[in-house]
């Protein structure tokens, strides 16, 4: 009787269990199915989505229209690829805030298509690093043309007549592609946090023209020197001009022969004292340091070559004229583009600290018994206008970028591809002295009003 009931038992229980495995069976197949489904869903989905009018379709990439490439060739070294993903976004449309495009490749919402992929294959999310190849093509969500901080980035802001004729007075050059101001003492060039009018700011609203872009600054000159400042007037000469600056800066640091045919600044500065020699080359590397308990920052030379924090330097000078009143007029040459390179050069290296520089030689100012009555020697355009020369109270710098010289862009962008850097004319660049300095030069020099070259 037992072993009938226990076989019972065991019958009924592997029907049971036979009967949940088939319902196992039938969900398996069931959920696999809805998935199936799902997935044919979503890739017509995306289909639809390629092949409407959902998206932005730029323009393929091409050597051609690589500015960090021309640049390179135009310095005379080799080009590579080395345009990114987000370069290119903002080359094709340099109205969008960079920002947003920055905001679109974290979101995942940028695609590229490669050239060597087949037609039927869908473009692939990419990131913001990814390097541009021959035929790639980007896509972008149509809606951000129409997102409300485009709107509001093409917004001009108010026209002011006198600053605008204030802004286009400083032009010293302009062509298709570039434009050079002469940046006066005291206007700093790049806006920030306190500064109401900077350079860059009078270059989007004033300095356009007959172009939608606004002019894009490829270098840069301290808030209290003056000279020639060079800005690109496109997204792709900007790039060029950029691509110049880096070449001339990395090749003099990796111990290559500068080319100096390509790219020239010669500044006139008037320092205290005399330098030992009439011309030389000074290489020393600087360094940033923190001072005051954090509160400010100065750049010093260092000894440690093989600290990660020093930047290779070089500067090239020439002692124009030396006068009996402790003056010497200097020409110099940065063959680098480091911060405050110039003055700590002097100041550090030579033992003669730039008239005016009350940062790096506040020591020689006083014991001329001079001090500066702002922070770090640092005035506005309009404060100290008609003076500051080495006859007032007070000092301003007297640092000038007089002579630039660099290629001629349009003309290689007019050769396209096919273009040798030395069949290139030169553009030459030559900026008149501030005020200041130029009373300085006619007390030192008996009224003598050219400057020599």
């Amino acid at each position: 009787m037992l072993r009938r009931v226990w076989v019972a038992g065991t019958a009924a229980g592997a029907t049971v269990v036979k009967g949940n495995f088939r319902n196992l069976i039938y969900q398996q197949k069931y959920y696999s199915g809805v998935a199936a489904l799902e997935t044919i869903a979503v890739k017509g989905e995306n289909e639809r989505r390629f092949h409407n009018n959902n998206w932005l379709v730029l323009p393929a990439f091409s050597t051609a229209t690589d500015g960090s490439a021309i640049g390179k060739k135009l310095y005379g070294q080799s080009p590579s690829a080395n345009m990114t993903t987000l370069k290119w976004v903002l080359k094709c449309y340099p109205e969008l805030p960079r920002c947003l495009v920055q905001k679109l490749f974290r979101l995942r919402r940028v695609r590229k298509k490669c050239s060597d992929s087949r037609e039927e294959v869908q473009p692939r999310r990419v990131s913001a690093t990814d390097i541009m190849k021959m035929g790639d093509v980007i896509l972008l969500p149509k809606s951000v043309i129409e997102s409300p901080s485009t709107k509001s980035s093409t917004k001009q802001s108010s026209f002011d007549e006198e600053e605008c004729r204030f802004a286009r007075s400083l032009v010293l050059y302009k062509d298709a592609d570039i434009i050079a101001v002469n940046k006066p003492p005291g206007l700093p060039v790049q806006g920030g946090l306190g500064i109401k009018k900077s350079l860059d700011e009078l270059a989007a609203k004033y300095l356009r023209y007959d172009l939608k872009e606004y002019p894009r600054l490829v270098h840069r000159l301290d808030r209290d020197s003056s000279g020639i400042l060079v800005m690109g007037r496109t997204q792709l000469s900007a790039t060029i001009l950029h691509s110049i600056f880096r070449e001339k800066t990395h090749g003099v640091s990796c111990s290559v022969i500068s080319n100096e045919r390509t790219l020239q600044k010669k500044y006139l500065a008037l320092v205290i004292g005399s330098p030992r020699r009439q011309e030389g080359l000074v290489s020393v590397p600087l360094m940033k340091v923190v001072v005051d308990n954090g509160k400010s920052d100065r750049i010093t030379v260092t000894n440690n070559r093989q600290s990660p924090l020093a930047q290779h330097a070089v500067t090239k000078y020439r002692v124009l004229d030396s006068t009996s009143s402790d003056y010497t007029w200097l020409e110099l040459s940065p063959l680098t583009g480091r911060k405050h390179q110039l003055r700590v050069h002097c100041a550090e290296v030579l033992g003669t600290p730039i008239v005016g520089d009350y940062k790096y030689g506040w020591q020689a100012h006083k014991k001329l018994g001079l001090s500066s009555t702002s922070e770090d020697g640092k005035h506005d355009e309009t404060s100290n206008a008609g003076r500051g020369s080495i006859c007032d109270g007070e000092f301003l710098l007297h640092l000038h970028c007089k002579e630039m010289v660099l290629p001629d862009i349009s003309q290689a962008l007019s050769h396209g591809d096919d273009f040798n850097e030395l069949q290139v004319s030169n553009i030459q660049l030559d900026a008149p002295l501030p005020s200041h300095m130029q009373k300085s030069w006619e007390l030192l020099n008996n009224g003598i009003k050219e400057v020599p070259n």
